[in-house]
């Protein structure tokens, strides 16, 4: 009898392991920083990630890109990282030992200026109809030379896609620039802020009499806006014109994370992928879609008002977008497009194989998708 019941019990919990064992989730934990980029990666995991049959998807929003990179490296639990490309390029130059498996969105970044600097450019009332005319960058060189000094512009990093627009600007206007107090003859001088700390600074540069310009990622030129600090003076997607939108943060993932949880990053980013549609269906309907976005965003960035969240998501502006998320041939042309202007103006030391840090095997059909379609009716894929 007792032999029986043990016999059962072995059983029991031989069963117990095997079920246990199939159902277990694989943490991937992602990194990123208070952005609109990072919307989609916010979203999944809000409205999705429940779903997940093989990840334990879990998040951490940190200060700044800086912030992103030295965590990715150092922390064992950063199975993946939401991250600027060009700063994505420095980091593989010095350890390949990550791939880009997805963009978590095209576009995405502006030029804020402040008050006092907004009355010296023709900045049209309706948002559409700003473009980067030559208004800004004659702006820039008539005060510095009317003031005897540089205007400041923050920027996220000189590693940052932004800093990479913002000198394409420059360089097609003749627009000289510094990333250093020493260089006094330049027009413009880029200094290192926070996005979260960018409205602030203009406000400041304001009290101090100052002209002051911030490239910086939505919604944060828009909150400056908003907040009746200042005026977005064009958005990056009229600098860099692509197609489907230029490059700006992509998705790494660790080769080790590749390896060994393959199944588990696969279903997130199919789900992060989702979750971008669903933004996109929810910009263009407005309604509870939207509200559904707006709070799941403020969950994570409370910093992110309403307002700037809506508005930063305008679909007729179309600053920003979720789709084509899929490492492929068009965004390997605009990441290597922002390779080499990094590398012309020596933010990145050294270019690399854009093919050996790509990999597209994580690409999903979900993300193709046209409008208009019902998010609702979109069969899984992963």
């Amino acid at each position: 009898m007792l032999k029986k019941i043990i016999n059962v019990f072995v059983i029991i919990v031989f069963l117990f392991c095997l079920s246990s064992s199939g159902d277990e989730r694989l943490r991937i934990k992602a990194i990123g920083i208070p952005l609109a980029d990072h919307y989609a990666g916010i979203v999944a995991y809000e409205k999705y990630r429940q779903e997940m049959k093989y990840a334990d998807y879990q998040i951490l929003i940190l200060p700044s890109p800086d912030f992103v990179r030295a965590y990715f490296r150092s922390e064992p639990d950063a199975d993946i990282a939401f991250n600027v490309a060009p700063m994505v390029m420095d980091m593989y130059a010095k350890n390949p030992n990550f791939k880009w498996v997805s963009l978590i969105h095209r576009d995405g970044n502006a030029l804020a200026v402040n008050k006092l600097l907004s009355k010296y450019i023709d900045i049209p009332e309706d948002k559409l109809l700003r473009k980067p005319t030559e208004s800004v960058a004659d702006a820039f060189k008539r005060l510095r030379k009317e003031r005897g000094k540089q205007i400041v512009c923050a920027i996220p990093s000189p590693l940052a896609t932004h800093t990479i627009i913002l000198y394409k600007y420059f360089k097609d206007n003749g627009v000289s620039f510094s990333v250093s107090l020493a260089d006094e003859n330049k027009d413009v001088l880029l200094k290192i802020i926070k996005p979260p700390k960018s409205p602030f600074f203009l406000r400041a540069q304001d009290a101090c009499n100052k002209p002051a310009a911030f490239e910086q990622s939505l919604p944060w030129t828009e909150i400056v806006e908003t907040e009746s600090c200042g005026k977005v003076a064009w958005y990056s997607k009229d600098i860099m014109n692509f197609p489907k939108g230029h490059v700006e943060c992509i998705i790494i993932a660790k080769n080790k994370v590749i390896k060994n949880k393959r199944k588990a990053l696969r279903e997130v980013i199919y789900y992060i992928h989702k979750a971008g549609l669903f933004i996109e269906n929810a910009r263009r309907h407005g309604g509870k879609e939207m509200d559904e976005v707006v709070q799941a965003i403020q969950k994570h960035i409370p910093s992110h008002t309403k307002a700037s969240i809506i508005e930063g998501l305008r679909p007729d502006i179309n600053a920003i977008n979720y789709i084509n998320l899929n490492v492929d041939s068009q965004s390997k042309d605009s990441f290597r497009e922002i390779m080499n202007l990094a590398f012309e103006a020596g933010f990145i030391k050294k270019k690399i194989d854009i093919n050996e840090l790509a990999d597209e095997s994580f690409g999903t059909e979900i993300t193709k998708k046209t409008f208009p379609f019902a998010i609702t009716g979109v069969n899984s894929e992963h």
